[in-house]
C-alpha cells in the first residue's frame, strides 16, 4: 500500500503547477492522467492530423504536409509579461525549460474594424480610437494608474480607491463612453459590465499591471512560449518528478475511495493509493461540479495574417460585449509559425466566448469574419464547470474548467484561490526559492 500527502487528478495546466507547488514544499505527491499525454482538455495537439481526427474533420490536405510541425493548443492563453503567471514560473523556476516569445500586438475591435489598444502616452497621442480631448483624459487616467500604490495615499488623488466605483473614476477623470469600453475590456481586462459599479482599486492595479507588462517589449504584453502551452504542464511535471513526485499515465481511475466524508485513497487499476488530500480537474468527479456555462471555441487555420494588425505574427483581439450587444466579450488569440506552433507562412487563430444563445456558432460569426479567408476550422462546445464545494470537509479540491478569456489572469486566481484552500496559506513569491541568486533568461 502506497501512502502520498497529496493525489492530484489530471495533468491540466493548473493541476501541474499546483502539484509542483507542492512538491516544491516537500509534500510527497502521486500524479495520476487516464490520458497518454500532458495537458488534460488544455492540451497542445501535435501533429496536426490528430487534430482533425480529435474533431472528426476529413483531412487534412496535402498542403498541410509538415504534420509534425504544427503544435495547435485546445485552450491558448497568453501570459501578461508582468503577470501572476510569470512570477510562478520563476518563483518555481520552470522558466528552465520553457522558451517564450512577445505577442506582437493587442487590439480592439470597434465598430467593425479592429484598432490598436494604446496603452502608453505614445500609443494615446496616434489612436484612432478617441479624439483629442479624450486622449488627454486617457493619459491623464494612464499616469494617476501607474503612479498608484494603495500603500500611500498621498498618490490617491482624492479619489478612495475602496469606495470609489469604477464609473465615478471614469467620469472623474471625463472619459468619453468609447475610452470607458475599450480601458475597460482591453486594458483591464474585464469581462463585462459590472467592473463598473464595483470599488476602483482593482481596475486600477489592472491597468497598471497592463501597462507594467507593456513596458517590457512595447508591441504588446503578452507572452506565449515557444511551442505552445504544451510545454507548460511539462515543465511543471519535471519540477514536480525532481522534487520526489511521482506520474502514472495512461492509467484509468476506477474510484476515490471516502472515509467519513474524507478523501481516503485513489483506487486505479485495482490497485489502492492512499492520500490525505486530493486535487483534480472537473471530469473525475463530475457529481461534485455544477455547471454555471458553455464556452464555444473555434479553432482556425489560416495562410495570411489577421487583416488591420500590421502583418502581425501574433496578436489579441477582444471584441468587447456592448459592440454586439452581448454580455460577455469575444476574444480571439492569433500564433503562427513565429512560435514554432504551425508551418512556415501558417497562422492559428482561435476565437472563444461564453454562449448567451442556443447557436453559439452564429455569435462568434463576428469574430471569424475578421479572420477570412479561413482555411479549415474545429468547432468545440464545453461546459463551464465549478466546484459546489470549498474541500474543506471532503480535502478533495477541485478546479474550475478553463473560461473564453484568452489570458491566464482568471486561471491563476482559481490557482491561488485552490492553493489556499489546500494550504490554508497564501501563495507568496519573494524570488526563488531553490537560491538567492535567481537569473530570468526573459526574451
Amino acid at each position: 500500500m502506497q501512502e502520498y500527502d497529496i493525489i492530484v487528478l489530471g495533468t491540466g495546466f493548473k493541476e501541474c503547477i499546483l502539484s509542483g507547488l507542492m512538491s516544491l514544499s516537500g509534500k510527497k505527491v502521486l500524479h495520476i492522467d487516464r490520458n497518454p499525454y500532458y495537458g488534460g482538455e488544455s492540451a497542445s495537439i501535435s501533429p496536426i492530423e490528430e487534430l482533425y481526427k480529435k474533431f472528426k474533420v476529413p483531412g487534412p490536405g496535402k498542403s498541410m504536409d509538415r504534420g509534425r510541425e504544427w503544435n495547435i493548443d485546445l485552450i491558448p492563453k497568453f501570459f501578461l509579461a508582468s503577470g501572476q503567471l510569470v512570477k510562478i514560473l520563476v518563483h518555481t523556476e520552470v522558466t528552465r525549460y520553457l522558451d517564450f516569445k512577445i505577442v506582437e500586438g493587442s487590439y480592439v475591435y470597434k465598430a467593425g474594424k479592429v484598432h490598436k489598444v494604446p496603452a502608453t502616452e505614445e500609443d494615446a497621442h496616434t489612436s484612432d480610437l478617441m479624439g483629442m480631448f479624450d486622449k488627454r483624459r486617457f493619459r491623464k487616467l494612464l499616469l494617476f494608474a501607474l503612479n498608484f500604490d494603495v500603500r500611500n495615499p498621498r498618490t490617491y488623488q482624492d479619489v478612495d480607491p475602496n469606495k470609489m466605483t469604477t464609473r465615478d473614476l471614469f467620469c472623474r477623470f471625463d472619459l468619453g463612453l468609447d475610452v470607458m469600453e475599450f480601458t475597460g475590456h482591453a486594458i483591464a481586462l474585464h469581462g463585462s459590465e459590472s467592473y463598473l459599479d464595483q470599488p476602483c482599486v482593482e481596475t486600477i492595479r489592472r491597468i497598471r499591471l497592463y501597462s507594467e507588462s507593456l513596458s517590457h517589449h512595447n508591441t504588446s504584453p503578452y507572452l506565449y512560449p515557444v511551442y505552445g502551452l504544451g510545454e507548460l504542464p511539462q515543465g511543471f511535471a519535471r519540477l514536480s518528478a525532481e522534487y520526489g513526485g511521482t506520474f502514472l499515465m495512461n492509467r484509468a481511475v476506477d474510484d476515490i475511495v471516502m472515509d467519513n466524508g474524507k478523501v481516503k485513497a485513489v483506487k486505479s487499476e485495482g490497485k489502492l493509493f492512499h492520500c490525505k488530500q486530493l486535487i483534480c480537474d472537473p471530469s473525475y468527479v463530475h457529481s461534485r461540479v455544477r455547471k454555471v456555462g458553455r464556452i464555444i471555441r473555434v479553432i482556425c487555420l489560416l495562410n495570411h495574417p489577421v487583416k488591420n494588425t500590421h502583418e502581425a505574427n501574433s496578436c489579441q483581439i477582444i471584441i468587447p460585449q456592448n459592440q454586439l450587444n452581448r454580455k460577455s466579450d469575444i476574444y480571439i488569440s492569433v500564433v503562427s509559425y513565429a512560435h514554432n506552433v504551425a508551418s512556415e507562412g501558417r497562422y492559428i487563430a482561435t476565437v472563444s466566448t461564453t454562449a448567451e444563445t442556443s447557436n453559439p456558432e452564429k455569435e462568434v460569426q463576428p469574430g471569424l469574419e475578421l479572420l477570412e479567408p479561413i482555411m479549415q476550422k474545429f468547432v468545440s462546445i464545453s461546459n463551464l464547470l465549478v466546484p459546489n464545494e470549498d474541500g474543506s470537509k471532503s480535502q478533495i479540491f477541485v478546479s474550475r474548467s478553463y473560461d473564453a478569456t484568452n489570458h491566464f489572469e482568471t486561471e491563476c486566481e482559481d490557482i491561488k484561490d485552490l492553493y489556499r484552500r489546500i494550504t490554508g496559506s497564501e501563495l507568496c513569491f519573494g524570488g526563488s526559492q531553490r537560491h538567492s541568486s535567481h537569473n530570468s533568461d526573459e526574451k
